[in-house]
């Protein structure tokens, strides 16, 4: 039985967020300020900075070395914390071969939040045994808010070619100041994920619904201002209906991520006006005593349902979007933005 884990870093706790992040996302970070004006790009890190690489190195592949995850010219460790700038965090659970939707957080000297919509930021991303020094991509991620005001997050869909040690270069210029920095950081590809993705059939699982509980939406949502609509069908009715639905695995009162009020919210207004059904499911099972929902421990810990199980979530919030076909369309992990979850509906449903 899988238990869950927390990848998003809570708002008022950064230290014990990062903590659990590399312990969960395998998030390696390492950072580094390049001159102010210095034009730095990540994929060749300013002069003299993080980016820059010794352009004689060889890399493992071309010299039919091992690849060695320890061993990149001109990239940190694994696990290594090196910066006099800002650290990227890598909040996503997944990072797997393929084109893969992930999640940067960037965080001060003091583990403070950055959330500064106004930044311009760019990612390179590196297959580190292929050519440490020249990148694959490089691409502007959206901004994303997790809490509007105090928590942000860069999204971006990366082409992870291949398993292994990958790295990406975090460039960031603050049109404010004139200033640039770059950060590096290594992570590790793995060939699968923890459930289905992205062009995998949706698996079909009865989760429960309004009429298991008398009509009374208390029983089985957690949400503060539930919307009745989101329980009144169980993921295998939703299948078998055989039209476009979203599946929201949900807790806003007892998400260990912080991000389930949020991701709710967006939820709620991107289907405000789209022809689509919205299954939500709380992924923890949990009992209705004295007036409230209450969760059920093992051994001191949350006990996800059948279906959290099945789709292999690490984490909560998570959210699927299924076409009428059975296939998933989209898989959003933790954080969403309204337009690109409304995006992913019209796709389905158009």
């Amino acid at each position: 039985m899988r238990t869950f884990r927390p990848a998003l870093p809570p708002s008022d706790a950064i230290p014990r967020a990062r903590l659990a992040l590399v312990t969960v996302a395998a998030a390696l970070l390492i950072g580094a300020c390049t001159p102010a004006g210095g034009g730095a790009s990540p994929a060749t890190g300013g002069q003299g900075g993080p980016g820059a690489t010794d352009a004689g190195a060889a890399s493992p592949a071309a010299s039919g070395a091992a690849c060695d995850a320890t061993a990149f010219p001109g990239w940190p460790r694994p696990g290594q914390v090196t910066t006099s700038g800002i650290i990227p965090v890598l909040a996503s659970s997944e990072k797997v071969v393929g084109k893969t939707r992930l999640l940067f957080v960037l965080v001060d000297q003091q583990n403070r939040p950055i959330a500064n919509d106004a930044l311009d930021v760019r990612l390179a991303f590196f297959d580190l045994c292929a050519d440490p020094a020249n990148p694959t991509e490089v691409l502007t991620p959206a901004f994303e808010w997790g809490i509007v005001g105090q928590r942000a997050f860069y999204v971006v869909t990366a082409d992870l070619a291949r398993s292994g040690p990958w790295g990406a270069a975090v460039a960031v210029h603050d049109p404010a100041t004139g200033t640039d920095e770059v950060a590096r950081i290594q992570f590790s590809v793995s060939e699968g994920g923890f459930g289905p993705r992205v062009g995998d059939p949706a698996p079909a699982v009865r989760t429960k619904t309004l009429a298991d509980v008398g009509g009374n939406v208390r029983q089985v949502s957690s949400d503060p201002q539930p919307d009745p609509t989101f329980y009144e069908t169980s993921l295998d009715a939703a299948l078998a209906a055989k039209e476009p639905f979203v599946l929201a695995f949900i807790t806003p009162a007892f998400c260990t991520s912080a991000q389930c009020g949020p991701t709710m919210d967006v939820l709620k207004k991107a289907v405000k006006d789209a022809p689509i059904r919205v299954v939500a499911v709380e992924p923890y099972e949990l009992v209705f005593r004295d007036g409230r929902l209450q969760p059920v421990l093992q051994d001191g810990s949350f006990v996800p349902v059948a279906a959290a199980n099945a789709y292999g979530i690490p984490t909560e919030p998570w959210i699927f979007v299924v076409g009428g076909d059975g296939i998933i369309a989209g898989s959003f992990e933790a954080v969403v933005g309204e337009r690109e979850l409304a995006d992913a509906i019209r796709a389905v449903t158009k």
